[in-house]
This record gives C-alpha cells, sequence and structure tokens, in this order.
C-alpha cells in the first residue's frame, strides 16, 4: 500500500538503451515506477537488471531519458545495496569503520565520533548485529557481509533505494531481517527498485512487479508471477524452472 505522502520520487524512464561493447543490454525501455512503492524487478541472468540499476545511478553510460520526480522542492536521499561486497581480508577496517564512513565528517584516524558509534550501533541493531562491530570486514561471512550492506543503506533512511539481489548471499534469520526492512521502507514511503530472483518472495512483498529481458515485457501486480504464459515468455530458456516456479506461487 502506498503511504499517504510518499517520501521517494516517481521514476519515469524513456527509451533508454545500453550498450556494452557489441552487446546490447536495454533497448529502447520505457518505464514508469510510482512513488512510495516496492517494485521489483525480474528477468534471467544477463537481462541487464543489474546494468538498469547502474544506469540509474549515473554509474553506466546510456543513451535516453531517466527523469526523477521528487515530491519536496529538493531530491531526498538515495540508498544502494549492491550485490555483493568483496573485501581485502587483510585491512584492518572494522564493521563500525566501515559504517562510520557514511556518517562520519571526520577521518576515522581521529577516532569514532559519539554521535556516529551511536548511530552505527542502532543501525547494526535493526540487522541483528550489534555484536559484530569491532569484527573486521573481511572476516565476515557472505552472508553478514550483505546485512551490514543493508545497514549502510540506512544510514540515513533513504527516500529511494536500489536494491540488487539483497537475499542471495542471506541465511533464514537474515531472510526474517530483510522483509522487516522492506515492510519499514514501505511504511517510511521509500521508493524501492528491488531486483530479486526469488519470486516467491517477490509475489509476497512486492506492490508490482516488471519483467526485464533487454527490454520491459510486463508491469503488473505481483500476481502476474501466476501467469505461466507470462513467465514463459520472459524465462523462455529456462522453461521446466518457470514451471515449477508457477505451481509454487498457485
Amino acid at each position: 500500500m502506498t503511504p499517504l505522502s510518499p517520501r521517494g520520487p516517481a521514476l519515469h524512464l524513456r527509451g533508454l538503451s545500453l550498450q556494452l561493447g557489441g552487446t546490447q543490454i536495454l533497448e529502447a525501455l520505457d518505464w514508469q515506477v510510482a512513488p512510495g512503492q516496492v517494485h521489483a524487478l525480474v528477468g534471467p541472468n544477463g537481462c541487464g537488471k543489474s546494468s538498469l540499476l547502474k544506469s540509474i545511478l549515473g554509474l553506466m553510460p546510456h543513451r535516453g531519458e531517466i527523469c526523477l520526480h521528487w515530491p519536496g522542492s529538493r531530491p531526498g536521499t538515495v540508498g544502494y545495496v549492491p550485490q555483493s561486497l568483496e573485501c581485502d581480508r587483510s585491512l584492518p577496517m572494522t564493521v563500525g569503520d566501515f559504517l562510520a564512513t557514511m556518517c562520519q565528517k571526520g577521518p576515522l584516524f581521529w577516532g569514532l565520533e559519539s554521535r556516529a558509534a551511536a548511530q552505527v550501533q542502532a543501525v547494526l541493531a535493526q540487522v541483528g548485529m550489534e555484536s559484530r562491530a569491532r569484527r573486521r570486514m573481511g572476516d565476515l561471512s557472505g552472508g553478514e557481509r550483505q546485512r551490514v550492506l543493508l545497514a549502510q543503506s540506512l544510514l540515513p533512511m533513504p527516500d529511494f533505494l536500489l536494491l540488487d539481489e539483497p537475499m542471495a548471499a542471506l541465511d533464514a534469520d537474515g531472510l526474517v531481517v530483510f522483509e522487516r526492512l522492506l515492510k519499514n521502507w514501505r511504511a517510511y514511503g521509500t521508493t524501492v527498485i528491488w531486483v530479486e530472483h526469488d519470486l516467491d518472495a517477490v509475489h509476497r512483498l512486492a506492490d508490482r512487479v516488471a519483467g526485464l529481458n533487454g527490454r520491459i515485457l510486463f508491469d503488473d501486480k505481483p500476481d502476474v508471477l501466476r501467469d505461466a504464459d507470462r513467465l514463459l515468455q520472459l524465462f523462455s530458456h529456462r522453461r521446466k524452472s518457470v514451471q515449477a516456479v508457477v505451481r509454487r506461487a498457485a
């Protein structure tokens, strides 16, 4: 359900195209995203989902228009959770240090400011990682690093958030944390674009779902994931797995 006063922007893409080398990744893509909702983006591997997020963030060259229409007179806070974070295991950076870079003005070698320390502990508590503040980033498991990435997206609370497969490395407890955060973002009025392979989770948690395979093939309510024909069109080279997903969703 959309909040009465969304804090996040509406997003309009018009004729968005992206080519890397000789490969056309996105072609004349048109898409509209309503403010304050959770919009899931699904599609096969290599279809351009991550590239689309990076184009919206201004990290990849593209053609076409990307327009954000903010509800206020000024742009709000933008957050991004990438697929993964690789760390040099010898780097002496703790979880607290990593998160403090998001909210501390002074350099870390001056020490952690009390205000930043309080913010770091607060967001770590939200992802169930408060006991890991002094652990080195390189010593964390993949699921723990993913929780830290979710925590950094809360510094500060985002008005517009892009999530690139945030559930991929999470264990069962981590999935509960993610679902709670997603509900909080929706209640806050954040506009969320969520790239995800778990169609069951998308069906349960998203407000809208768009199918991408070089271009947007559909944009509908989550019940579209029960439509075998739509999914077979989207995942044409994964027929058996798609049929299994449809049976589970039904």
